[in-house]
């Protein structure tokens, strides 16, 4: 991920995109305006994209945004993007180019449950799922063949694993484990409770029973990782074919600690996952490279509430705090944790997704007050 570095201030790209995301990106901006001198004078710079922006102006992600964040932002966030089911001529997912422009090849999703009142069912879960973000069927590269005999048709699609790719992102989620293994060894020392008690363990989700070419690949660079040095001796390894991993994740979710999976497995887990917690409307994400870092909430956009202020902010909250952790602002980002973490065990303030009634504003308000 980004590497911490001393700054006298920050500048953040904001990237509402579509639907929800221009109600709960502002709301996160409220939060990190709050946090004052705890963090450098933050300069939020709006940038545009999305299915909005393209067909408006005929580009899902415009130069000037692609720009801007390479030469003048230190990390982004991102809303939320409605992109069309079917083919649209010249329209690509603006957040899937992002990732390849800045090379954010890691998308790490924390899927932490808490006890909310009344909610009616609850699952003691506290993983992080780390999706590989750059290839495998998302280099949408698909085909469409006619038969000119039947007409009949074939779709295909490729699909690309490579190496240096799987190597990176088992490194990443290696990384990730042996850091949660220490924070839990000093919350420990401290007198905190912590569920998960053994050795930090990472799972690697795969399906090369099938696909042993490709998925082989993901499995043995992954596997290469821990076993070419000793540095994650302390790490567990086991692995979970993907069909599996979804049903034990929802029989057993405390048994994962983090998970490692090629793109397009990670998305489908990630996103199943949140139903763990309760909502798609608490789990936050970050899309990381080496050299730059963008929150990004795991929700879409929703565009059947769209404008009615009750779409909860919370992933997008939560989305900023993790942006503020991986560029080295770990208290602060704490402190943001710590507010939405009380909020939601109050239960006064929820969201309909939750089974409440309050508005965004409300919410991001309770967390306001809080901070």
């Amino acid at each position: 991920m980004a590497s911490a570095v001393k700054r006298t201030a920050l500048k953040l790209g904001m990237i509402p995109a579509d639907g929800i995301g221009k109600e709960v990106l502002p709301a996160a901006q409220r939060v990190l305006e709050a946090l004052g001198s705890s963090i450098p004078k933050t300069t939020f710079i709006p940038l545009k994209a999305g299915w909005e922006e393209f067909n408006k102006n005929g580009k899902a992600l415009p130069e000037e945004t692609i720009k801007i964040l390479k030469e003048e932002c230190d990390g982004a966030m991102f809303g939320s993007v409605s992109s069309p089911s079917h083919k649209v001529e010249g329209y690509s997912s603006p957040i899937v180019a992002l990732r390849k422009h800045l090379d954010l090849y890691s998308n790490v999703r924390p899927v932490s449950s808490i006890k909310i009142p009344n909610q009616k069912s609850y699952h003691q879960c506290d993983m992080v799922i780390v999706r590989e973000n750059t290839e495998c069927l998302y280099i949408k590269k698909e085909e469409l063949e006619i038969d000119s005999k039947d007409g009949s048709k074939k779709a295909i699609a490729y699909r690309q694993i490579t190496s240096k790719a799987s190597s990176r992102i088992g490194k990443m989620a290696f990384e990730i484990a042996l850091r949660r293994g220490k924070e839990r060894e000093i919350a420990k020392k401290s007198g905190k409770s912590v569920w998960w008690n053994g050795e930090p363990k990472v799972t690697i989700v795969h399906k090369s029973n099938v696909l042993s070419v490709t998925d082989g690949l993901f499995r043995e660079s992954v596997r290469a990782i821990k076993e070419g040095t000793d540095r994650y001796n302390g790490v567990k390894m086991e692995e979970q074919l993907v069909d599996s991993m979804v049903y034990r994740m929802f029989r057993e979710p405390e048994i994962f600690d983090v998970a490692v999976a090629p793109n397009l497995y990670g998305d489908i887990i990630s996103d199943g996952a949140a139903a763990l917690v309760g909502s798609l409307g608490l789990v936050p994400s970050i899309n990381a490279g080496d050299d730059f870092v963008m929150g990004e909430p795991v929700h879409g956009s929703a565009p059947d509430i769209e404008g009615q202020n009750i779409a909860n902010p919370i992933a997008s909250i939560r989305s900023a705090a993790l942006l503020l952790s991986s560029l080295g602002y770990v208290e602060p980002a704490a402190r943001i944790n710590e507010a939405v973490d009380a909020v939601l065990s109050e239960g006064q303030y929820l969201t309909p997704d939750l089974g409440g009634k309050s508005s965004t504003t409300d919410v991001t308000d309770a967390i306001l007050k809080r901070l």
